[in-house]
């Protein structure tokens, strides 16, 4: 049976586990720079900077999503930022991805949220279609990164 809830501080292994799982998934490993500690600091302290929630089947992590807030000065609202989502490849096909995203939309109408937004490869056109199923408005549209450090 799937549950699915936030992730507490004993959870921390397995959310840098999951972290490094999708980098792997996209072959971007070198891209991942976090630590446990970071994650701890960010994550788990009193003014979280992310949330992690956590699908589950029989007490087994079966994938999550991670996010974090924003404003939209434009619509004067707050946003949800999807940062990832992952499912292990042994539950894929079982709806997860779908239901962690219900519990994302959940969470956003518990924080009067308007929007989640996140980006996805042009090339993943498997996740493109998810989403759109899903109901999201899939936008082609240029990403700029700036970086500073």
């Amino acid at each position: 049976m799937l549950s699915i809830r936030h992730a507490g501080i004993d959870d921390l292994d397995a959310v840098f586990e999951l972290i490094q799982a999708i980098a792997a998934h996209h072959n971007q490993q070198q891209y991942v720079t976090t630590c446990k500690t970071q994650l701890l600091q960010d994550g788990f302290s009193e003014q979280p900077k992310f949330k992690v929630l956590l699908a589950e089947i029989d007490s087994k992590i079966a994938g999550y999503a991670s996010y974090s807030w924003m404003y939209s000065i434009w619509r004067g609202k707050t946003v949800m930022n999807l940062d990832d989502l992952f499912v292990w490849e042994q539950y894929r096909g079982q709806k997860i991805g779908q239901q962690l995203m219900q519990a994302l939309r959940e969470v956003c109408s518990e924080q009067h949220a308007v929007q989640i937004r996140w980006e996805v490869e042009q090339d993943n056109h498997g996740a493109i279609r998810f989403y759109r199923e899903l109901g999201a408005d899939v936008s082609i549209k240029g990403l700029c990164r700036w970086q500073l450090s």
